[in-house]
């Protein structure tokens, strides 16, 4: 199987290279280095990465059409600054209709996308939300631009599967609560936590069912969630306990803000419906794979898409 991959060396989309490349799959990888990072692929001789950006139209469709993959696994995102929109546009909205329009122009089988849960708002209509709520991404750059591409899509008439996700962390995660609550206890700084609660999955149990997804199981849009959240509070002390911090510090409560909202938890019962039951990795065992990962590469520096001030978590 052939496949091309966007954001090929960030969190998502390098774990689901290195499985494809396990099972003896060529791939195809971009990556314009904005979160994703070289080392978090080792060379291989199935493996081409290409260091550009999914905004040049005219080389998504020469590496698309050169390559003629089976599918497209679409991970690329801006998410930086909130503030940034042109980049979030540039990368979300433009490169991704680019991707998009290639999948079409060359025939690709499938097309495989990630959704951020902030296209149903920061004050979901119901919990847990079902995937007939409305989208309402008006919140965030990040969602608007996510949820332009995704329409985009559905109005291709390419084959496709989009997972609206949970919180993923794990090894090379580097925006939200995770790698900002290493960063500050490894510096031996004060963290913040709020009494929000989320819904964090492992990084390597997503990849495992977008490879399905590329094989052909499954059809439009599910939510990658395991159904139960937890608080960030809980989070912290996983990170605390991984970490063996001395003294075993307390973070300090602050208030919602106004760009966050309590509980986003999706359902996932369509998801366990066509692609079967998950074994869901425990938060513990979540945390201290990330840890060990910054412990050997570090974090990116404290950041997530939304305006805030206190650890919050990427969706």
């Amino acid at each position: 199987m052939k496949v091309f991959v966007t954001g090929g060396l960030g969190q998502i989309g390098s774990h689901i290279i290195e499985m494809l490349l396990e099972r003896g799959d060529q791939v195809v990888a971009i990556d314009n280095l904005a979160t994703g990072r070289r080392e978090h692929l080792t060379e291989h001789p199935n493996l081409k990465v290409v260091i550009d950006t999914i905004a040049d139209k005219a080389l998504v469709d020469k590496l698309v059409g050169d390559f003629k993959p089976d599918a497209i696994v679409h991970t690329a995102a801006s998410y930086k600054d909130p503030d940034d929109w042109y980049n979030d546009t540039l990368t979300n909205c433009v490169g991704g209709s680019n991707v998009v329009d290639a999948a079409k122009k060359f025939n690709v089988k499938r097309l495989v996308y990630f959704q951020t849960s902030l296209c149903y708002g920061l004050k979901p209509l119901h919990q847990p939300i079902r995937l007939d709520h409305p989208r309402l991404p008006g919140g965030s750059s990040y969602a608007i631009t996510k949820t332009t591409n995704e329409l985009y899509l559905e109005l291709s008439g390419v084959d496709f599967v989009t997972f609206r996700l949970a919180n993923v962390i794990g090894p090379r995660n580097v925006a939200g609560p995770l790698p900002i609550f290493y960063q500050r206890l490894k510096d031996g700084k004060q963290c913040f936590v709020t009494q929000s609660r989320r819904d964090f999955v492992f990084v390597k149990d997503l990849a495992k069912v977008a490879i399905k997804a590329c094989d052909g199981i499954g059809s439009g849009t599910y939510h990658f969630s395991s159904g139960t959240d937890v608080a960030i509070q809980e989070l912290y002390d996983a990170v605390v306990k991984a970490m063996d911090v001395p003294g075993k510090p307390k973070a300090e409560v602050k208030e919602l803000g106004p760009d966050d909202v309590k509980s986003i938890l999706l359902d996932p019962s369509r998801t366990f419906q066509d692609f079967g039951k998950i074994e869901f990795t425990s938060i513990q065992d979540t945390v201290s794979a990330g840890i060990e990962y910054y412990k050997k590469y570090g974090t990116l520096g404290e950041y997530t898409h939304l305006q805030l001030d206190v650890a919050r978590p990427q969706q």
